[in-house]
């Protein structure tokens, strides 16, 4: 099989969201999205310590019309929702949140790392629902590490793991609406890992650390490589220990219009989910604390 082209690999660009940091490689560099792909922020710090959970972390806000995905890395999440979800995902986990018609949550450190502290580390992205999807009920998925279908091995160099849709043989627990296939990948130094990809999808990487060279380019960290949308496999070659987040998708093709926590089809359709969300139709959440 051919490899796969590179249409262009861009650096990440550091945003402030209200004092929280965070390297954000999508939308950039006038690409809005990539269909289905909306946006991937990529956030990494250390917690002080001496924290109370309420005063840490992301306050209740709301989603409506795509999918809210999060990978802990390091660290953990504590998702609550007005759905009455209440989950601490650690290590190596995911979240997978199905919007919907409208659903309100808070993402914050358990109470152990506030109180204790340490690093926290997480990849989020937003991921487009299709029209016929976006006014279903709200759903919410926690999927521990161990629940991931994982390819490759210590003794060669790599390891795979698979959390929504299907890579070869296997199945993650997750079966999106927008047919999506999303891994992460770890490798050692030397470590050389092929993958066979699908034409018509369109297909994103994102290394988070370390330094590998991807169908013969050299990719460093905190950089996204956009594919061809061609059939083809990627080979990468760890040049020192890296991980990368693989996110494959079909396109929608349906229009996309955005205001903050809304991803929708028309301009009206977004007012519709203010609207809705004033009225108090996406539920309330009252976060409760030990």
């Amino acid at each position: 099989m051919t490899s796969r082209s590179i249409n262009r690999v861009v650096s990440s660009t550091p945003i402030n969201m209200g004092g929280f940091k965070v390297e954000q490689p999508l939308p950039n560099f006038g690409m809005e999205h990539f269909d289905p792909f909306l946006l991937i922020h990529h956030a990494d710090h250390v917690l002080p310590g001496g924290q109370r959970p309420q005063d840490a972390g992301v306050d209740p806000h709301p989603h409506r019309g795509f999918s809210p995905v999060t990978f802990i890395f390091k660290g953990d999440v504590h998702h609550r929702d007005s759905r009455g979800n209440s989950q601490i995902v650690g290590e190596g986990g995911m979240q997978w949140i199905d919007a919907g018609m409208g659903i309100i949550h808070s993402e914050r450190p358990s109470k152990n790392l506030a109180e204790k502290g340490g690093e926290m580390e997480m990849i989020q992205l937003w991921v487009n629902s299709p029209k016929s999807s976006k006014m279903d009920q709200p759903e919410y998925h926690p999927v521990d590490v161990n629940q991931a279908a994982t390819f490759g091995s210590e003794s060669e160099g790599y390891r795979l793991y698979l959390y929504s849709g299907q890579y070869k043989d296997k199945k993650g627990p997750i079966a999106p609406n927008n047919n999506v296939t999303l891994m992460r990948a770890d490798l050692h130094p030397g470590g050389k890992v092929l993958l066979d990809t699908a034409k018509n999808e369109n297909l994103l990487l994102y290394q988070l650390s370390g330094l590998t060279e991807v169908n013969g380019r050299t990719v460093k960290e905190k950089q996204l490589i956009v594919f061809e949308r061609e059939k083809g496999q990627v080979e990468i070659i760890a040049k020192e220990s890296a991980r990368l987040v693989y996110l494959s998708g079909q396109p929608l093709n349906e229009p996309v219009k955005t205001y903050g926590p809304y991803v929708m089809n028309s301009q009206t359709e977004l007012l519709e989910a203010m609207r809705d969300y004033q009225m108090g139709k996406m539920g309330v959440l009252i976060e409760e604390f030990d």
